[in-house]
């Protein structure tokens, strides 16, 4: 006989069951992480850098800001962006650990932030330079003239460098290779050649725009290595300006920022951000007397640098070479500054 009773594996009841999916339902995406302007640490993939850049930046341009207003030298060039740069530094090691979370084509971080960085550390660094140099020397003898120009690009350069090795190098965003900076071989004195042969042309146009540029904005802007008249002070003129400066630049602005930009927006509109930047840079330091003769010096200022600055960025993207927009940037920077000193030896001061 058999036994009627209840089995050994009862059956669930369909209550308990869970419902079955459907598979033309939509399947909801996993929410996104937080963005740099949302202030939480949940789902940040550094949360302790995001405090950090945040609070020390914050609190860096408050006092950068109340000592403008207050007189107070200390506060402006030392305190102020000290703290500024511990905030900006921090926050390129966030950005790039975010992105880099996030799967980003540059997982780095931008270029606008790394150059910020460069501004403020540049003022920290000065300030703390030249209270150096007041102690050795003397608060009331001064450096002037080539040789503190030799010294001011060396030290400028170092910072440029420097910055881009700690937050772009050092995060592993990108590797000096990625950047195209390489040995100097066969090869890159090629491209040294190719962007020096561009030169003459781009001199010509922006000499003609900038005259143009005066006329509708009558401003006479300052030139940053004002000719001395001698051939010593032409010759270190020509280190700095032609040498030191260009490279230390095209690092910045072609190496590292069309670099980073191509990736994520293509070359085009890299060589325009870029060329925007690098334009920006050079106008940041005017001095005026009032708004509209700022606003002429502006504008002058960036006009100028505009051509050069397209330039530089098509011969790095067409050539993959740091050397061919170096051959450009220096060679262009050598033939102003030379001509600039035949016009001082002739016409005079």
């Amino acid at each position: 006989m058999t036994d009627d009773g209840p089995t050994d594996h009862p059956v669930e009841d369909s209550a308990s069951l869970p419902e079955p999916t459907d598979p033309a339902e939509p399947v909801a995406a996993p929410p996104s992480r937080p963005g740099s302007t949302t202030f939480t640490i949940e789902g940040r993939a550094s949360p302790a850098l995001f405090v950090i850049a945040w609070l020390a930046s914050l609190l860096g341009l408050a006092i950068t800001v109340s000592g403008a207003f207050g007189g107070s030298p200390l506060l402006v060039f030392l305190v102020g962006p000290g703290l500024l740069s511990i905030g900006l530094i921090a926050g390129c090691g966030n950005q790039a650990f975010e992105r880099r979370a996030h799967g980003a084509l540059y997982a780095g971080p931008s270029p606008f932030l790394v150059f910020a960085t460069i501004v403020a550390v540049t003022y920290f660094v000065g300030f703390v330079v030249g209270f150096v140099i007041d102690l050795l020397i003397g608060s009331e003898t001064q450096v002037f003239g080539p040789i503190a120009q030799l010294i001011v690009a060396l030290l400028t350069a170092a910072i440029f460098v420097g910055v881009v090795r700690l937050t772009v190098v050092g995060t592993g965003a990108l590797s000096w290779a990625d950047m195209q900076i390489r040995r100097f071989d066969r090869k890159a004195l090629d491209d040294l050649a190719v962007g020096a042969a561009l030169a003459g042309p781009v001199v010509v146009a922006t000499i003609f725009l900038g005259a143009f540029l005066v006329l509708l904005f009558p401003v006479e802007p300052a030139s940053p290595l004002p000719p001395t008249g001698t051939v010593g002070g032409l010759l270190l003129q020509l280190v700095v300006g032609a040498i030191i400066a260009p490279v230390s630049e095209e690092i910045v602005f072609r190496g590292f920022s069309v670099t980073a930009w191509e990736r994520s927006i293509g070359a085009n509109r890299a060589i325009f951000r870029s060329s925007l930047l690098f334009a920006l840079a050079h106008v940041l330091s005017i001095e005026a007397t009032s708004l509209p003769e700022a606003l002429g010096l502006i504008i002058v200022g960036m006009g100028t640098r505009l051509p050069v600055a397209f330039v530089l960025g098509w011969v790095f993207v067409r050539r993959r070479s740091i050397w061919a927009s170096i051959g450009l940037h220096g060679t262009f920077n050598a033939i102003l500054l030379v001509l600039a000193h035949l016009a001082f030896t002739v016409a005079g001061p």
